[in-house]
């Protein structure tokens, strides 16, 4: 059955609460545990999921990114993603490997992409800045000069090319 363009369906949230209770994954910009944060359940009762926003209250503030392992410009960004998680503080969601890019607290798992679809994502990788809760600028692909404008790092990946799309 399909529904018209524009609508939306009901989205029950559930919180993310075995999280920290089970693998103590933390965001490392110091904005507490995952615990709080609140994910799209996996459908109405026809099944559908809302893929159009994550509730305001589902995302920490400061960056997200969103990668997976199959992606040549997730890889190539790699040494960034290490770069801003030891800086300014990055919260990273991987799609199809909880271990890429690295087996650290601020990966999380993404494998049943409820973030993803929440974020209602086009192409990985994306990278985007929270401020109160709600999403404020967004970047696909590796375009050095849109990741600094987003972040306000300069810098970033000095020994990548400064462009690869998602």
């Amino acid at each position: 059955m399909s529904r018209p363009s524009g609508t939306r369906v009901r989205v029950d949230l559930i919180p993310l609460v075995p999280v920290c209770q089970t693998s103590q994954v933390a965001n490392v910009s110091g904005r507490g545990c995952l615990r709080n944060w609140l994910l799209p359940a996996a459908g109405g009762s026809d099944g559908v999921r809302d893929t159009q926003h994550v509730s305001s209250s589902a995302m920490p503030d400061g960056l997200v990114a969103v990668v997976k392992r199959e992606c040549p410009a997730c890889q190539l960004v790699v040494p960034v993603l290490e770069q801003l998680a030891a800086g300014v503080g990055l919260t990273v969601f991987t799609q199809d490997d909880p271990t890429f890019p690295l087996e650290v607290p601020w990966v999380v798992d993404d494998t049943d992409l409820f973030v993803s679809w929440g974020l209602d994502l086009g192409s990985v990788p994306t990278l985007l800045r929270f401020e109160a809760g709600q999403e404020v600028e967004r970047t696909t692909g590796w375009l050095r000069d849109a990741w600094e404008g987003l972040t306000g790092q300069t810098g970033l990946g000095p020994d990548l090319p400064p462009f690869k799309p998602g």
